[in-house]
Parts: structure tokens; C-alpha cells; sequence
């Protein structure tokens, strides 16, 4: 057999739907490509984002991801010894897991092949990621078990790390290595927001679920005597109640609920102002890709993330009814629409602030270009 000139690398994952995690990886294949024999491994035949030249895949299971508990049961097994074999088989020399399902199978695979690197990626914030005390309680008994059974393990987030560490009791080494972009082509320029204007035109983009919180956009404009045009992108079980409520407050001219869009830089890039006021993220791909777009940003000091993009997760106290003034954007208290008010009024009452936070959210975004996040992983996997 010939030496291999390149490490055999397989990225596992459950899907590659369009959720963060997905994008992630995504964009990640674009480089990995170029150094590895890459293949990418999923539970599911569910692709969103495009799978880059040069990319293996390989498809576990031809059942469809929405069946009923005790066949998942069952398929979970099936899942475990078919990745084994195919790490085994194709003699895979680093494997990378993302999300929690994915990730203890990497543990459970690593436990009997110790030939395999194994990488896990955490990409919520675990003690908030769970849907029920049951799940809380599986997490707590198998986290500390098949995580620790991994090589090293990174995240999106100081704080997932920390939660980790903490409450889930994992030892190995872990680092943090933020979401890469993809810088636009086209973005906002910062002088255009420096123009006085009767009314503010927002924007946010998220699932329309309880965890993004949209209600408190909707409280935030009725508690405001000022003009707003808000654009909420993204779809989801709440778009009802949303629409119930927007009517309820008569902000039938100021609330827009578009849905789902392919466009989303369209829309950015027509707006003055982005919000973001999640109960919790993991890392908020949607508030950087507005950042890199050039618009002054405001968000929930929700865990995790936003204070590491506005204020270089440097602490900070705000007041209830309050907002604070960060480094790279605003900030407000969870779920405090008062707060959220009073920091869209600002900048819609100075538009010398919007030019600012427009230019220094162009600046903050660089950081996490696809170029430099990649070379930052990459040191990561080799070591």
C-alpha cells in the first residue's frame, strides 16, 4: 500500500440542514479539503448547505430523522457500530464530531479504537441545551463518561467551555475557536446611516421559537413613542402568536414577519440597525453575519457569545430598563424590552452612532474570517 501524502479526516454530524452547527462545517470543508482526505459522515440524508469538491460522503441510515423514540433507540446502535467500522475500515486518522449525539458516539468509538484522534465540538450552551429534565439528566451521567473518553474537545464559547468544565464534569483539554464567515461582497456604507430619519428600519433573523425571544421586539416598539420598519426573518412555531400580538399592539405598519428567505443579505444590507435578543445562543452566527454586513448591532447579553462579539466578553453590570453602551455594539438584559427600547431610540435619535457602530462592526468581523478561524483549527487538530 502506498503512504498516505494526506491524514484521513471524517467530520460526523447528523445532518447537514441549515442549522448553525451545519454551517459551521460547511465552511470548514472549503479548507479542510486542501489538506485532508475529507469525508463527511451523516446520520441523515439531509443537506442544506453544498458539500465542497473533493468531499466524501457518507450517508448512515436511509430513515427519515422524525421517527418514533424506540426506533431512534434502536437506530442509535446501529449508528455506533456502522461509524466504527467506517473509522476502522478506511483507516481514519482524526475524527470530528459536532453536536451532543454525534459527539458521544465519537466517545463510544474512541473507547475502542485507540488509534483514532477524536474531536468533539460543543456548539450550545450545554445546561441551557436541554429540552427536559430527563435529557438534563442523561447529559449529567454520559457528558462526563464519553466526553472524557475524547482526545480534546472545542466550542464556540468561553462559557459553553466553562459549563463544561463545571457542571458536566469533562477534564479534557478544550479551546474556543469562534463561527468563520464568509465576508460579503457587498456592504452597508457606515457614512449612509449618518442621515437623519423619521423611521428606523431594524431587522432581526432567527427561528421563530421562545429561546429567540422576537416578543420582546414587538414590546420594545409599543413601549416606544418612536418609528420603527422591523423586518423579522425566519420561521417557526410561534409566527401565530407573533402575528396575534403585533395586531394586538397595532403595529401592523411597524412589525414585518417575512418568513424564511434564501435572500438574507438583502435585507441586511436595506436595513439601519440589527437586533439580537435571544434568551440564549451558543454563538450567534446570525449577529456577525449582520456585523459583517456593516450595521450597528444590538443584543440580549444572553449566554454565550454576544459580550465576546460587542464588549470582548469584558463583564459588564447593566440596569434593568437599561442598556449598555459595548465596544463593538449595544447590550440590554434578558428579556428587558424596556432596555431594548431605550438602545434602538438611541440609535435611531443619533445616526453619528449608527455611522460608528457601523464601521466598527466592519472592523470586529475580519477577526472571524473563514482564512483566520481555519488556521486557528487547524493548529488545533495537529496538536
Amino acid at each position: 500500500m502506498a503512504p498516505k501524502t494526506k491524514k484521513n479526516i471524517a467530520i460526523l454530524s447528523i445532518t447537514l440542514g441549515s442549522g448553525g452547527a451545519e454551517k459551521v462545517i460547511s465552511l470548514l470543508l472549503k479548507e479542510l479539503r486542501k489538506d485532508y482526505n475529507v469525508t463527511l459522515v451523516l446520520f441523515h440524508n439531509t443537506i442544506h448547505f453544498p458539500i465542497p469538491d473533493g468531499v466524501t460522503t457518507k450517508i448512515l441510515s436511509d430513515n427519515p430523522p422524525d421517527r418514533a423514540f424506540y426506533l431512534k433507540f434502536i437506530d442509535t446502535f446501529r449508528y455506533i457500530i456502522k461509524y466504527y467500522r467506517f473509522v476502522k475500515r478506511n483507516e481514519i486518522d482524526i475524527s470530528i464530531s459536532f453536536l451532543a449525539f454525534p459527539n458521544l458516539i465519537n466517545g463510544i468509538v474512541s473507547t475502542f479504537n485507540k488509534k483514532v484522534k477524536t474531536i468533539i465540538s460543543e456548539r450550545g450552551f450545554p445546561s441551557d441545551n436541554v429540552t427536559s429534565k430527563l435529557s438534563f439528566y442523561i447529559s449529567k451521567l454520559f457528558y462526563p463518561v464519553f466526553y472524557n473518553r475524547c482526545t480534546k474537545l472545542f466550542s464556540n464559547s468561553v462559557h459553553i467551555n466553562n459549563d463544561l468544565r463545571d457542571n458536566f464534569r469533562v477534564k479534557i483539554p478544550m479551546e474556543v475557536i469562534y463561527n468563520p464567515i464568509e465576508l460579503p461582497e457587498q456592504t452597508i456604507d457606515p457614512s449612509s446611516l449618518n442621515t437623519k430619519t423619521e423611521t428606523l428600519k431594524a431587522i432581526t433573523a432567527g427561528t421563530l421559537n421562545k429561546r429567540k425571544n422576537q416578543i420582546m421586539i414587538i414590546r420594545a416598539i409599543q413601549n416606544s413613542s418612536l418609528d420603527y420598519n422591523f423586518t423579522i426573518l425566519g420561521g417557526g412555531d410561534l409566527r401565530d402568536y407573533l402575528s396575534e400580538e403585533i395586531v394586538k399592539a397595532n403595529l401592523e405598519n411597524s412589525v414585518n414577519l417575512v418568513g424564511r428567505v434564501k435572500n438574507v443579505n438583502e435585507h441586511l444590507l436595506s436595513s439601519q440597525c440589527f437586533v439580537l435578543c435571544s434568551f440564549t445562543e451558543g454563538f450567534p452566527n446570525a449577529l456577525l453575519e449582520a456585523m459583517a454586513i456593516g450595521l450597528p448591532c444590538i443584543s440580549s447579553n444572553c449566554l454565550s457569545g454576544p459580550l465576546e462579539l460587542l464588549n470582548e466578553n469584558e463583564d459588564i453590570s447593566i440596569n434593568d430598563g437599561e442598556f449598555y453602551i459595548g465596544k463593538y455594539g449595544l447590550l440590554v438584559n434578558n428579556d428587558d424590552h424596556i432596555g431594548l427600547s431605550k438602545a434602538m431610540d438611541y440609535f435611531h435619535q443619533n445616526p453619528q452612532e449608527r455611522e460608528k457602530y457601523s464601521k466598527l462592526s466592519l472592523e470586529r468581523a475580519t477577526q472571524y474570517n473563514l482564512e483566520n478561524i481555519y488556521s486557528k483549527f487547524k493548529r488545533f487538530i495537529e496538536s
